[in-house]
């Protein structure tokens, strides 16, 4: 039996070395367009698979799938109609409707008379959907801030820096795409 090639150590390498340490990084900015994405896609899918896991460690009784706490943080700013959480959600509309039966059930969510037409309703919080959603809140609140604090001041740093350029990412991400 030949013996196997050596397995190469990530952390060897001056490309990996420096896109793993907190701070502007050159070998980061000469990345491909695509490896950029791919490389933030994958930390941000990361992030959020393990925000939804953790949350049912530090928030057992909670059962809402995601896409519904999703509609009740859409509602909070305020009422809205199907038609218009849907474009919101960039769900179908049947998709949302059903994602509002569900919690119409629950008790989250209510429909009103809309004042501008009568012949439709826009779904509204109820009192029992914003305590749902400001635990629900509360739980993530908890969760990341106890997560922060096992981070190097350094590598917390680095993230807080990093959310307004976040921010402007998910702005820019939720803007429909232009027909040019």
């Amino acid at each position: 039996m030949s013996p196997s090639p050596p397995v190469p150590d990530p952390a060897a390498d001056p490309q990996h070395a420096a896109a793993d340490r907190p701070g502007p990084a050159s070998a980061d900015l000469a990345q491909p367009a695509i490896e950029r994405a791919r490389r933030l896609t994958d930390v941000v899918t990361r992030l959020r698979r393990a925000l939804r896991s953790s949350i049912r460690t530090d928030y057992p009784w909670e059962s809402l799938p995601m896409a519904q706490v999703e509609l009740l943080q859409t509602l909070a700013a305020a009422p809205l109609r199907v038609g218009e959480l849907a474009a919101r959600q960039r769900l179908a509309p049947n998709t949302v409707s059903g994602l509002v039966g569900k919690l119409l059930e629950a008790g989250f969510v209510d429909r009103q008379a809309d004042p501008g037409d009568r012949r439709t309703a826009r779904i509204a919080l109820t009192p029992a959907g914003r305590r749902q959603l400001d635990d629900w809140q509360r739980a993530h609140e908890r969760r990341i801030a106890t997560a922060l604090d096992t981070l190097s001041s350094a590598d917390r740093e680095a993230v807080m820096q990093a959310l307004p350029a976040l921010d402007r990412l998910a702005r820019a991400l939720a803007e429909p795409p232009s027909l040019e």
